[in-house]
């Protein structure tokens, strides 16, 4: 591994799809603090438009020949299907390099327990893309709660909806269950993150999960209730067959309610090909504002910036410093306890507890 000085820190990033393409590359590519070396892909196609992209960035066809020459790198990125996230984790770190995963890390607790404990034994960074903590919605739901506006909290509700009649199709809508497919883990692995960020860890889990649309080998539509061991509860509901979209956030509390609708603007920033580090990026317009009060009086509140190039920042300043990434390996193996916790409730139809 390169040494850690005031140069931009060398990515390598394996795979170039929608995660690698859209999200990794240009938020590694805006930040000060990273360069982006190598793209790994095996498609042609995808390599030029890699080079297309980023000027000047090396392309390898394959993982093998990615580990046989990894000396000017300082992290590794893997923005790959999720059946091969812990695998090539795992060879990330036994060739000494820090990594960067994109969500969910495993297909299990157990499994992302154990690549944390690999990081630890060989004292490496080990962090998980849980990207939408740095949503705006969020973010100012985090301010909002950090000033005590609602009182006591009690309930909080999260959707992630899609209208998506007919399936897409390719390994995130697979039934095989080597590929973690299911908005359980694409989209649920989002909203039980930022549920267990804001509220703590799960007491309790129960969830309903249906295949609904003809064709579809996976879930497309799933509800999860958590009871937290502090005593709130979250309900959250991702969905492919959502023809309309309820709110995107609703939290409930003693003294005032929080609510938003629609989704913060960078994922269609970026999949439109636009590139953070404006004075506009992230901003939502007063029209997306949550609004904050009771059914008596509510107000607009404005909200903060979504910041998705803070999260490759933080992870530059964790590698520089040997601090704690901005999430953790054990943060996302607790993201996933809840998901097969709910996976099993929605199966035989229990809940189940787990503190």
């Amino acid at each position: 591994m390169g040494p850690m000085n005031a140069s931009p820190l060398r990515v390598g990033l394996i795979g170039y799809g929608l995660a690698g393409s859209a999200f990794h590359a240009p938020l590694i590519a805006a930040s000060r603090d990273l360069t982006l070396h190598t793209v790994v892909t095996s498609r042609p196609e995808r390599a030029r438009q890699a080079r297309e992209d980023h000027p000047g960035v090396r392309t390898v066809a394959d993982a093998d020949a990615f580990f046989a020459d990894t000396g000017a790198l300082d992290l590794v990125v893997v923005a790959t299907p999720n059946r091969t996230h812990v695998a090539l984790a795992e060879r990330a770190l036994r060739a000494g390099l820090p990594v960067v995963v994109d969500k969910p890390l495993a297909a299990t607790a157990s499994e992302a327990e154990s690549l944390a404990a690999l990081a630890e034994e060989r004292g490496l960074l080990l962090s998980v893309f849980h990207n939408r903590r740095w949503d705006a919605d969020f973010r100012t739901l985090r301010a909002v709660l950090d000033r005590g506006d609602l009182g006591t909290v009690h309930r909080f509700e999260s959707r992630f909806e899609r209208w998506r009649p007919k399936p897409k199709g390719g390994w995130r809508e697979s039934g095989d269950p080597a590929d973690v497919g299911g908005l359980l883990y694409d989209l649920g692995s989002h909203v039980v993150d930022q549920a267990l960020a804001l509220f703590g860890p799960a007491a309790t889990v129960y969830a309903e999960s249906d295949v609904l649309r003809p064709g579809a080998e996976a879930d497309d539509d799933t509800f999860i209730a958590i009871l937290h061991t502090g005593g709130v509860r979250s309900h959250l509901w991702v969905s492919a067959l959502a023809a309309q979209h309820g709110p995107r956030l609703r939290v409930l509390g003693d003294r005032a309610a929080f609510v938003t609708h629609g989704l913060d603007p960078q994922e269609d920033a970026l999949r439109a090909g636009e590139r953070p580090g404006g004075p506009e990026w992230g901003v939502e317009p007063p029209s997306a504002w949550g609004t904050l009060g009771t059914v008596a009086e509510a107000a607009p509140v404005p909200s903060l910036p979504g910041d998705y190039p803070a999260y490759y920042a933080a992870v530059a300043e964790a590698l520089r410093s040997g601090g704690q990434p901005p999430v953790t390996a054990l943060e996302a193996a607790d993201t996933l306890r809840v998901l097969e916790a709910a996976r099993h409730s929605a199966a035989r139809r229990v809940t189940v507890t787990l503190a």
